[in-house]
């Protein structure tokens, strides 16, 4: 994913892991990927951006669960300020079951971490 910091107006590029335990409704694998490109179209802060895709998923699918984990360099780190090349952001949002049961939790948070 990328998206424009609306801070800086510098852009910022990573990786959205998203993970749900499905209620009734189910989506496809592309349309997860474009509700993270409908948010991030924005000028964005990563933190909003990852709760806005929790958010829209928990709404309109009505899961057992949602974990949302954003994963970006933000390009006003590594070429202005501090100049912390290749440095991370992290940031999360978790709803229902992946948020309340540890177990849950544990094995999404693995698989968002396996990939990095």
């Amino acid at each position: 994913m990328q998206s424009l910091c609306e801070h800086h107006l510098l852009p910022f590029q990573g990786v959205a892991h998203i993970g749900y335990l499905p209620g009734e409704r189910i989506l496809g694998l592309s349309k997860l990927a474009r509700v993270v490109e409908l948010f991030a179209r924005d000028l964005q802060v990563q933190e909003r951006l990852t709760k806005q895709v929790a958010d829209w998923l928990q709404e309109h699918l009505a899961p057992k669960g949602v974990g949302v984990v954003i994963e970006a360099e933000h390009l006003c780190m590594s070429l202005r300020g501090v100049r912390a090349a290749r440095s991370a952001t992290v940031t999360s949002t978790l709803h229902g079951a992946l948020r309340d049961d540890a177990r849950s939790r544990q094995e999404f948070l693995a698989f968002t971490s396996a990939t990095r």
